[in-house]
This record gives structure tokens, sequence and C-alpha cells, in this order.
């Protein structure tokens, strides 16, 4: 079994679909590794030390040659293009990006997207949402300090006192809690808000404070108990009530991190215009969700995709990949969730053995044969 790894071609992205470390393992399994050459130079790993675990780097037209190719983020429109037909494709893939599921469709491409696995036990060594999620939450917070001119935590000098930052982070998933997890190892006073109660806990086990919504109806009650590990789309009752608790306390924030983001749907509005407006001079948004609303908004319709803007003081970060500025540890978390989907796909003689009826494979397959699967789409 031959597997190919591209050096990824879009914009800004660094991160590489395997380490050196996974190399090692797909050998153990019988598998030849191919790696198109300096495929990992923006995650500062260098073509030897995937030599040195046995992998052979070439050229691309020869990486492309192989059945399996690995790719963090979608192929470009030639690649596809350049693949033979049965090509089995691992990576993210974008199921909700019809035109491009078509292009691949019709390249008789064989195409798994690992954005599309089923939040549930089995599935968690190989959720690379999660993993990269844990970066952005991480990052964020790093971001922040970087674009905030003053302190985090508070410090208490011969020459006074100064306050300790106040973190407000909206959506308590992966990433957020990271965030919260991240803003408290640097001494911030920090307050988190979910539409799902069960997470009331976890952020006050990371010492941050809930910031609550009540509910009520029994409906309210029930949509916000989410599916599938996802918070749903919340009725505009209690999104108006939202929007009030939550404008109170981004007004009194120095930081403001949001991440609330379903998959398939646009980004709910989190801080409006008018919230922006009345927040204090110097206080800072990162956007986890930019990009991913109408016109490359986020949770913020102010935000702007991969850029970096101020609005009356306020300063509004939309960078769309964070895991890629942390791209070695990125890589190194991404390939080893492609490592265990793999197992999947590859028996202990190195050959491909594909089971469609895995819930697992039958959940992120997005073509085969020609013919489209899991038909979705973006829904607002």
């Amino acid at each position: 079994m031959k597997i190919g790894i591209l050096k990824e071609i879009v914009d800004g992205e660094n991160r590489v679909a395997i380490t050196p470390e996974i190399v090692k393992k797909l050998i153990q399994m019988k598998c030849q590794v191919l790696i198109e050459k300096d495929a990992g130079v923006n995650a500062h790993i260098s073509d030897q030390a995937f030599i040195n675990e046995g992998a052979i780097v070439e050229s691309k037209s020869k990486v492309i040659d192989t059945e399996i190719i690995l790719k963090v983020r979608a192929p470009s429109h030639d690649e596809i293009k350049s693949l033979k037909k049965d090509t089995i494709i691992i990576g993210l893939l974008e199921p909700f990006n019809y035109p491009l599921k078509e292009i691949m469709a019709n390249q008789g491409l064989t195409c798994f997207a690992l954005e599309a696995l089923p939040r549930n036990s089995r599935a968690q060594s190989m959720d690379v949402l999660s993993s990269q999620a844990n970066i952005s939450g991480y990052k964020s917070i790093l971001l922040a300090t970087q674009f905030y001119k003053k302190f985090m935590p508070m410090l208490m000098t011969a020459a006074g006192t100064v306050k300790a930052a106040r973190v407000l982070v909206l959506g308590a998933g992966v990433a957020g809690l990271q965030a919260i997890a991240t803003a408290k190892r640097l001494g911030a006073i920090v307050e988190a808000s979910d539409v799902r109660p069960a997470v009331k806990e976890q952020i006050e086990s990371l010492g941050a404070k809930f910031v609550d919504v009540p509910f009520e109806t029994e409906e309210e009650k029930n949509i916000a108990s989410g599916q599938g590990g996802y918070a749903q789309k919340m009725p505009a009752a209690w999104l108006k009530r939202q929007a009030i608790v939550v404008s109170e306390h981004a007004m009194k924030a120095d930081i403001v991190i949001t991440s609330a983001l379903i998959p398939g749907m646009f980004p709910p509005e989190l801080i409006s215009k008018d919230t922006v407006e009345g927040m204090k001079q110097g206080s800072v948004i990162i956007d986890l969700a930019a990009g991913t609303g109408q016109g490359g908004c986020g949770n913020c319709p102010l935000t702007q995709a991969d850029q970096v803007i101020e609005h009356k003081g306020v300063t509004i970060v939309g960078y769309t990949n964070l895991p890629s500025l942390v791209s070695h540890d990125a890589s190194v978390l991404f390939a080893k969730n492609v490592y265990e989907f793999l197992k999947l796909l590859i028996n202990t003689d190195g050959k491909l053995e594909i089971n469609y009826d895995d819930e697992l494979l039958g959940a992120s397959l997005m073509t085969r044969e020609g013919k489209l699967f899991n038909e979705r789409k973006v829904n607002s």
C-alpha cells in the first residue's frame, strides 16, 4: 500500500498531514510512504526527519500516483484533475462544499472528510475538529495579548497596582474551554457563557464564572441540550435575552473570545455592532468563527476574514486558521488523528480492507465511484 502526502498549497496553511512518528507506524503496518519535497518545512519538520523514519521524499507527480493521499486541506481543482480514478483522499475536505464534492466525484475519487466524523467515543481518537479547536482556543488568548496593550494578570509593584484583565469567552466547546484555561493561567479574570447548561460545571471547574441566560420554556431547555456534541440554533426569544446579557458583560470586558459555530450553519451573532461600540477603548475581540458567516464575518458582523480591524477603538481579529499559527503541534495532533482513521481502512498486512457499513466510514464518506454521499448544505 502506497500512501502519499502532498505539501499544502492553500495560502497561510503551514500544517502537514503526517509526522515522522506516524511514518514509522505506517511502515510497521507494511505501507510505503511517499512525501512531497518540503511538505513539512512550514511545520518545522525537515525532509531528512521523514527519511530517517523510512519515508521516501519525491516530486509531486510521483506522490500523486499513490493509492491513498493524505491532506490537511482539500486539494485544489488542478490537484484533483491530476489524480487517478479510485484514489482515496483523506483530510479536511469541506463536506458542505457541494461544487468541490462534484468535481471529486466526477474524477472518480473516494473521499473521506474527517470533519464529518460523528462526535462519539469511538471516533474520539480521530476527532480532528477537537484536536485543532484545542489549539485555536489556546492561540486565541495569545493573540489577544498581542493586541491588548495592557497586562493580563494583576501586578503589585512599587509604582502601584495594575488590575487584571477581564476576559469573556462566548461558547464553551473545546476551543472555548481551552481559551478559559489559558486565560486563567495568565492571571486574567474570566467569565464564560454557553447555550448548553451542561457545560456550566466545566466552566466553573476551570476557575471561570458562568454567565447564565435562564430558560423560560421547556422547548428552549430541550434545544439547548444539543445534538451530536454541538449546540443547536436557539429560539428568537432566548437569543434576544442572550444578546442583552452578553452585551452587558462584553462592555465590561477587556478581551472577548467568540467561538460559537455549528457545522453546516452560519454562525450566530454574539457581539453586535452596537455592543462593539459600547465596549471599552483598547479592548480586543478574537472571533474564532471568522470567515464562516455571510460576507466573511463570524460571531460579530464587523469581523473581516483574515483581517485585523479597529472599530471605535476596539480591535477585531478575524484570522481564520489559528491552528496553522501553531503548525508543528497542530500537525502532530492531526497526524495522530489521521493514523487512527487509516487503521479503519488498512489491515495488518498493509492492504486495503474497507467496510463501508462502518458508521465512522459511512459518516465521513463524501464521494465514491462517481457518486455523492452524505450530501449536506449550509443553512442560515
